[in-house]
């Protein structure tokens, strides 16, 4: 499984677990839903999404993704994009994020289903998304949509 486009820069010696992923792109009203990942002082935004478990779907685990960081039900419609990203999760765990960006609408919005304590959803301004989000896939991932629609 190899992606278009590899961001990120692996560290020389660390071995990265390949991790198929979905992550989405939810508008509502010229803002794009993010999630606000708590970690104090190094708190960050990432786009919704994560990890394909076992014999999920890229479109299964994104509404899964989804309901457990932010409590929306979504909708995945179009997977417009593939990207690859080396970095370093919290526990200092080296993977590679592979995996597909979506298109989603929200179906509803339950708070209390939100599973993720950590997570925050968060509506942010697209350009302002661009500027803050943690990934550098995420952030080519918001602007080619937005060059594709423009």
């Amino acid at each position: 499984m190899s992606a278009a486009l590899q961001f990120g820069v692996a560290e020389t010696g660390l071995e990265y677990t390949l991790r198929p992923t979905a992550f989405g792109l939810v508008f509502h009203d010229g803002k794009l839903a993010c999630v606000r990942v708590d970690r104090g002082e190094g708190s960050y935004y990432d786009l919704p999404g994560g990890a394909v478990d076992g014999d999920e779907t890229e479109a299964e685990a994104l509404v899964r993704e989804f309901v457990e960081e932010t409590g929306m039900t979504v909708r995945p419609f179009a997977r417009f994009a593939e990207a690859a990203q080396f970095f370093r999760k919290s526990t200092g765990e080296p993977l590679n994020n592979i995996g597909g960006f979506w298109i989603a609408e929200q179906v509803s919005l339950d708070p209390s289903a939100k599973v993720e304590v950590d997570h925050e959803l968060v509506w942010l301004h697209p350009h302002t998304a661009l500027n803050e989000l943690r990934h550098d896939a995420h952030a080519w991932a918001v602007a080619a949509w937005l060059r594709r629609k423009g």
